[in-house]
């Protein structure tokens, strides 16, 4: 049994040329061996060689010539290449108790939002939308159980299978480890342990010292693989990682905008050191677009005024912006939250791998969830999730930037309750915490970088 993300598949294989592609290499010249290696078994892994050696050369393919996007992975290079016109927010009072409960809302959000959809991760439309329905619960606008519903349509979904039941929010009390948790953590721990200053290598480092390489996934794993080969960032980052514009990165943001909170400029600052391990291009971007946003949000009221303030911190001329600026033009034209995530559907394939994990897919359903929220808990998360694609990454997202505006004070208990205050993680020193506790250090680390 091969150790998945550490060795090449078919679909990784098929992944490569795809990510090639988008990214605007020409790889004309690779196609002939891109169908022989496809025709390989490499579950043997004599044939290894043969898919790394492809997936190094097309690494090294020429950019096409009419490739028009500018996206560039060097900060410097994406600063430069950020809009003109950024907004300015007004200064947040570190100090102050609305402060500590925006950070509170903000702990709260991203543990109910991740819970939402965290059972339901993986599954396509039909399934989802299937159980719903069938159980008399569409639209979505509660956890997902399975209590008091019709055992035939509960095996009919697969809602009996164990796995999904020790995930239901009623059989568990608490947020369990989840990848996009322990990120939120790691991320706040860096700041604490380095301060402002910490580097993309402190960031290989905490990983390899305090995160087991099972809790990683896609990039983050070759990412790790990369590290324990020596090879530093930001090779570490594009070194055989067919996944580096995937969602990996985007789901790492919080940690770093709750830090810079009320500095978007800081936070996706932040983000850039963090993505840039595992990530380039519009997988970077994703991260410092989260983040930006989510530091924006403890300042700002206006969902479309924080969707902007993360786009002012990217290239204006990338895939991602493109994307985003998508969904808000759905907005502004007045489609429904129907209308927009079949828009969305119809642009990436939920079932492919590639569109189902990829950064921007998933960034457009965060965008949608916040734009179709109505600045309601309720609506922002389960509008995320119910759009299928990476569902608790996405919750996990909109309900931290959903709870940064608005604070634990108007967190509804409905969604904080099933939580019973209660973290579990996969960081090393933070394996069963509280998430107030969590959200007072944050708070500490805040006001002492931010000095």
């Amino acid at each position: 049994m091969k150790l998945q993300w550490l060795y090449l598949s078919k679909t990784d294989i098929e992944t490569q040329r795809l990510q090639c592609r988008e990214e605007g290499r020409d790889i004309a010249a690779l196609e002939p061996e891109f169908e022989r290696v496809l025709s390989l078994d490499l579950e043997d892994l004599s044939n290894q060689s043969a898919a790394q050696s492809l997936v190094d050369a097309s690494m090294g393919a020429p950019m096409r010539a009419d490739f028009e996007f500018d996206e560039p992975s060097d900060l410097a290079e994406i600063l430069a290449a950020r809009p003109q016109n950024r907004p300015i927010f007004p200064a947040l009072d570190l100090k102050g108790a609305d402060f500590e409960d925006k950070m509170a809302g903000a702990w709260l959000g991203r543990c109910a939002g991740c819970l939402l959809g965290k059972p339901v991760e993986g599954w396509r439309r039909p399934r989802m939308w299937g159980y719903l329905q069938d159980a008399g619960r569409w639209p979505l606008d509660n956890y997902f159980g399975s209590k008091g519903v019709d055992p035939q349509i509960v095996a009919k979904h697969e809602v009996d299978n164990p796995w999904v039941q020790r995930l239901l929010a009623e059989n568990l009390g608490y947020m369990p480890v989840d990848d996009d948790t322990n990120y939120t953590t790691i991320g706040v721990v860096i700041l604490e342990k380095h301060g402002r200053d910490f580097t993309p290598h402190n960031v290989a480092e905490f990983w390899l010292q305090n995160v087991p390489i099972h809790d990683t996934c896609t990039a983050e794993r070759i990412a790790y693989r990369n590290f324990a080969l020596n090879i530093s960032p930001p090779d570490s980052a594009t070194y055989r990682n067919p996944y580096r514009e995937w969602i990996g990165a985007q789901i790492r943001a919080d940690g770093f905008g709750y830090g810079a909170a009320g500095q978007p400029e800081l936070a996706a600052n932040f983000a850039w050191r963090d993505a840039s391990i595992s990530h380039v291009k519009n997988g970077i971007y994703g991260e410092m677009w989260a983040a930006a946003m989510t530091a924006a949000a403890f300042v700002c009221d206006d969902i479309v005024q924080i969707i902007e303030a993360g786009l002012a911190q990217i290239p204006q001329n990338c895939r991602l912006s493109r994307d985003v600026r998508e969904v808000l033009s759905w907005h502004q034209d007045g489609l429904s939250y129907h209308q927009a995530s079949e828009k969305i559907h119809a642009k990436w394939d939920e079932d492919n791998w590639h569109d189902w994990t990829h950064t921007n897919s998933n960034a457009a359903v965060v965008a949608l969830g916040l734009l179709w929220g109505e600045n309601d808990f309720e609506k922002t998360a389960c509008r995320a999730v119910q759009a299928c694609f990476d569902t608790d990454c996405n919750g996990a997202t909109v309900g931290s930037i959903w709870g940064a505006m608005n604070g634990k004070k108007a967190f509804p208990a409905k969604w904080s309750g099933p939580l019973n205050n209660r973290l579990k993680t996969g960081v090393a020193g933070y394996n069963d915490v509280q998430i107030s506790e969590m959200a007072r250090k944050t708070v500490e680390v805040a006001r002492k970088i931010q000095v």
